[in-house]
This record gives structure tokens, C-alpha cells and sequence, in this order.
């Protein structure tokens, strides 16, 4: 069975963006070593990736094409149309996701947001955390897991500090 796994960065206080969605803030956490947290290994281990709406709403205002290498799809109650390697899925995400680790392929990545990553995680969808936690505090904001209403728990498998004070914490759940 395919895992799904949330790759993501977040601040101390475990928000992912600020209210209105913008991750500027994350421009602002310097990388004196030029570091690629990883991601280029993670990225080689997957061929899925899953976001809601909102998500994909603000990475397309960036100008960002997608991982056009990748299958995509976006969760949405909103009709689009499919591109090539982006699929609008108005079906439960719990369901999809259910039906879509069963299927042949590399690890699906689990973009987010924080309402998607809730959901996910409330239904025992979510194999591994990999999270980077950025030397900053935000506030208000949106939370990695959004509206959550239960503990669960997550044993802590590897961990690395940076030298920019960004630390990678990696769980299975």
C-alpha cells in the first residue's frame, strides 16, 4: 500500500500560513547553506500529490505550473476543468484517498492545507509527518492541522537541525 505523507514547513506556533493564506513569511527565514531541506529526495519518492482548493488557489496566484512530472488533484466542490496533470475531484477526499493508496505508484504527498491535513489525519489516512519548523512565531494564522478536535499520536523516527535554526522533525503515525 502506498503511504501518504505530509511533507511540510510550519512556525513554532504550527501555523502554515497567515489567515489569508500568504507564505511570504517564509521568504524571510534565511538559507545562508542553500539548502534543499531534503525535498529533491523526497520529491524522487513520489508521483501523487493531494491539496484542497484554497491551496492550489494560492500557489496558481504565484505563477507556479504544478509538478507537471506528477499526478496532482485538487479537492474542490467548485467544477474546473482537467488539465493533464491536474484533476479537480469533487468526491470525499477521505473516500479518494481511501481508494487512491491502494492503487500501484511511489508515496503520495499530502500538500495541505491545514483543513485537508485535519480530515486526513482524523481518518488514520496519514503515515508519516515530515515537518520543518521555521525559527518564527506568526500568530494568527493557519494551522497545520485546522480545526482538529482530537490528540493522536506520532512516534518521532529522525530529526536534524539546520544551521539557519529550522528544524526537521520526522514521525510516523
Amino acid at each position: 500500500m502506498r503511504k501518504l505523507i505530509s511533507y511540510m514547513a510550519m512556525s513554532i506556533d504550527g501555523k502554515i500560513a497567515r489567515l489569508d493564506g500568504d507564505v511570504k513569511w517564509l521568504d524571510k527565514i534565511p538559507n545562508p547553506d542553500k539548502t534543499d531541506y531534503g525535498y529533491g529526495d523526497f520529491y524522487k519518492s513520489i508521483d501523487t500529490t493531494l491539496m484542497g482548493r484554497t491551496t492550489y488557489e494560492h500557489v496558481k496566484s504565484f505563477g507556479f505550473d504544478y509538478y507537471k512530472d506528477t499526478r496532482n488533484y485538487v479537492f474542490s466542490s467548485k467544477k474546473s476543468e482537467n488539465q493533464k496533470y491536474l484533476h479537480f475531484i469533487s468526491e470525499d477526499a477521505v473516500d479518494f484517498t481511501k481508494k487512491l493508496k491502494t492503487q500501484e505508484g511511489k508515496n503520495i504527498w499530502l500538500i495541505g492545507g491545514g483543513k485537508l491535513n485535519a480530515s486526513m489525519l482524523k481518518a488514520g489516512l496519514i503515515d508519516e509527518l515530515m515537518l520543518f519548523v521555521m525559527p518564527i512565531v506568526l500568530g494568527e494564522g493557519i494551522a497545520a492541522f485546522e480545526g482538529l478536535d482530537l490528540m493522536h499520536d506520532a512516534k518521532l523516527i529522525d530529526t536534524k537541525n539546520y544551521n539557519n535554526s529550522v528544524t526537521y522533525l520526522h514521525y510516523t503515525l
